[in-house]
């Protein structure tokens, strides 16, 4: 008795999953590159080195709170907090680092051990990322403003020199904001652990019998979190030379838009880390394009939300596409 058998797939079914794989990913560049076509548009002059690195002057702490969000969203959970977060390092940055290094090291030291342990009670009591994380949203704020009750402080010397860097050809935050996106993509995406916490979103169940511990990769993903919020607040401060308690608080909003705008979803743990640090890259100039609109920067984050619409509606398309074929 012969047995045939028919594939279910249907005809250039793989064709049209890679060219579907193609557009969601080409989204965030092409999304940068309108923004910067539109300001390009109506001031020629600020695509050059002197404007593309004064529109892009924030982009760097950005960039790197957008990458600690995507480690967090890889294991399916969200982190509330780390607006707040960047807000505390930065009052750390301006008083306890300035004034005794040592000291300001350990206590970063200790924040990105107390988000590894929040990754770790999130796994070990099965709790909600979102509950835990608000509560720390709170906890944060509360010691930014024990250290620094009222905006002032100053930032490291070597840190101002650093992130008022002038580079040759290509603007320092250009350049910081490709090496995040290499190091956070060969790390995640082309290493052997890096595809273990990808799946710690992806598959748990598969990960765990294949002999990983869920805790650990749980923990290490928040702690890379917590480690992106450290670099970010010190960036910050090196280019506000000072602190306020509230100074990084959009950015837990702006993280998470620039995560998803980069191709990251929240189940499945997809997510992109070139895409992640473009999608940054892009809510950053938003603002600039609103100015050159002669738009009140009140209406920023609803720019930033309008982009975030669009995109994830191309993106809808392109999947009932992919469906429909």
């Amino acid at each position: 008795m012969s047995v045939s058998v028919v594939s279910s797939t249907k005809p250039g079914g793989a064709g049209v999953l890679r060219v579907r794989r193609t557009l969601r990913a080409v989204l965030p560049a092409l999304s940068l590159i309108l923004i910067l076509l539109a300001i390009w548009h109506l001031n020629a002059r600020a695509i050059s080195y002197f404007g593309l690195n004064l529109m892009l002057n924030l982009a760097v702490p950005v960039a790197l709170a957008t990458v600690g969000q995507m480690f967090v969203m890889a294991s399916n959970d969200l982190d509330l907090s780390i607006g707040t977060f960047v807000g505390f390092i930065g009052c750390i940055t301006a008083t306890v680092l300035h004034d005794s290094p040592v000291l300001g090291i350990a206590i970063f030291a200790g924040c990105i051990v107390v988000y590894a342990l929040l990754g770790a009670l999130i796994y070990l009591r099965n709790l909600p990322s979102i509950v835990v994380t608000l509560g720390m949203f709170f906890v944060w704020q509360g010691l930014a403003i024990l250290v620094l009750p009222k905006p002032g402080g100053h930032a490291p010397d070597w840190l101002k020199a650093l992130m008022s860097l002038k580079t040759p050809y290509v603007p320092f935050p250009v350049m910081a904001a490709v090496v995040i996106g290499v190091v956070a993509y060969v790390g995640l995406m082309r290493t052997s652990y890096g595809a273990v916490l990808r799946g710690a979103g992806g598959n748990a169940v598969a990960v765990e019998r294949a002999g990983w511990s869920m805790l650990k990769v749980k923990m290490i993903l928040f702690g890379l979190a917590g480690f992106c919020g450290v670099l970010a607040g010190m960036a910050l401060i090196g280019l506000t030379t000072s602190a306020d308690a509230n100074l990084g608080n959009g950015y837990t909003l702006l993280s998470i838009a620039g995560a998803i705008l980069g191709g990251g979803e929240f189940t499945g743990g997809r997510v992109s880390p070139i895409g992640s640090v473009i999608g940054a890259l892009t809510l950053t100039l938003a603002g600039s394009l609103l100015n050159f609109m002669h738009i009140s920067p009140d209406w920023q984050v609803a720019a930033q939300g309008g982009i975030l619409i669009v995109v994830l509606a191309a993106r809808v398309l392109i999947n009932r596409a992919g469906s429909a074929a």
